[in-house]
């Protein structure tokens, strides 16, 4: 059961921001890991292997709520760290920063015009490129773009990155991943179209996994086969693109072999999940790459978490459809963005 709630209004909507526990860990007490923050869910243990990465007393926490569909978190180093996520429908970007309050970042964030028509006219994925520029997968602007103001004063502008693929526009780019050498892989979706797969404004006949080079900004495509190209990660070596595809008929995560020149071979399927579409909240989604090459994976249920060769190490179940998930630059801590909630969960450093 949740411990009681604050309210914070921010003028754009009620959220619900979770106090935190008077019960604080103490080196003097105890070396457990104590939570801060209301806990929810549970950790579904599968194999022991998942001991190395989450210690056995670690607990989920809840540290906001109230959020129509949150998604696409990236952790910012500034300002002593904090996170940056998605609220894709009210076309908006949320901070949350230890100790403060909830706070509204950027709005609009994934559409710049008027009168969308759909329900999904925010950004998703976020990204933070070496130059510390934020970068959004913009659902309604259909584009990868690249907000034109430092971090510390965000602005409502955006220079497109890239918005089309042999002249004609891309669906709702979803989620994206950069390549040490500034090549941006991303996934197409149908998602952020009025519509979806079957509007009218679709100009492509597929759902596109893509690398846009930084060397000569041409726009490659790597893969056309998956129906529903969501979440995408690579392996911390770089040798291994992972994508998951979330739908219902063919819930998979698929590998790729990353080749010198970019480009990805031999696509196969790391784990098969779609006998469990249905049973629990969720579909293969966003994703985490921690250092050590665990892979943890929004699904049903919760977050999957992965080893390299595919294990399915155990589940964290929040209880809600998951989104996505990100690691702290120290890899200390995993934020969880699942349906109207804001959650983490410490790691074993």
């Amino acid at each position: 059961m949740l411990r009681p709630l604050n309210y914070l209004f921010l003028g754009f909507a009620t959220l619900l921001a979770c106090s935190p526990s008077t019960q604080e860990s103490s080196s003097e007490t105890t070396e457990e890991t104590t939570p801060s923050y209301p806990t929810v869910g549970s950790v579904d243990r599968l194999d022991a292997e998942l001991d190395q990465i989450i210690s056995t007393d670690a607990q989920l926490e809840l540290l906001a709520e109230g959020f129509d569909w949150s998604e696409g978190p990236v952790w910012v180093t500034e300002e002593g760290g904090y996170l940056l996520f998605s609220d894709i429908p009210p076309n908006r970007i949320y901070k949350w920063k230890e100790g403060d309050s909830i706070s509204l970042y950027l709005e609009p964030s994934g559409f710049s015009g008027e009168d969308f028509t759909g329900r999904e006219p925010g950004s998703n994925g976020l990204l933070i490129d070496d130059e510390g520029n934020l970068v959004l997968c913009q659902h309604g602007n259909r584009q990868m773009g690249r907000m034109n103001a430092p971090l510390s004063n965000p602005q409502p502008e955006y220079t497109t990155i890239v918005g089309q693929y042999e002249g004609k526009r891309l669906n709702s780019p979803n989620d994206a991943v950069f390549h040490s050498n500034g090549d941006l892989y991303f996934t197409d979706p149908p998602y952020g179209l009025p519509g979806g797969a079957d509007s009218d404004a679709k100009e492509l006949d597929f759902q596109g996994v893509y690398r846009f080079s930084a060397s000569d900004s041409s726009l490659t495509l790597l893969s056309q086969e998956m129906s529903r190209p969501n979440g995408i990660g690579l392996s911390p070596d770089e040798k291994t693109l992972y994508v998951a595809n979330s739908d219902s008929e063919r819930a998979v995560w698929m590998a790729f072999d990353v080749l010198d020149d970019g480009n990805v071979d031999n696509g196969r399927v790391l784990y098969d999940a779609t006998e469990r579409m249905g049973q629990e909240k969720g579909a293969p989604d966003g994703m985490a790459i921690h250092s050590q090459g665990y892979i943890f994976a929004t699904g049903p249920g919760g977050v999957w978490i992965f080893n390299a060769e595919g294990t399915h190490l155990g589940t964290l179940k929040t209880g809600q459809a998951t989104a996505n998930c990100t690691l702290t630059d120290d890899e200390s801590f995993l934020y969880i963005t699942a349906d109207m909630y804001l959650m983490r969960i410490a790691l074993s450093s």
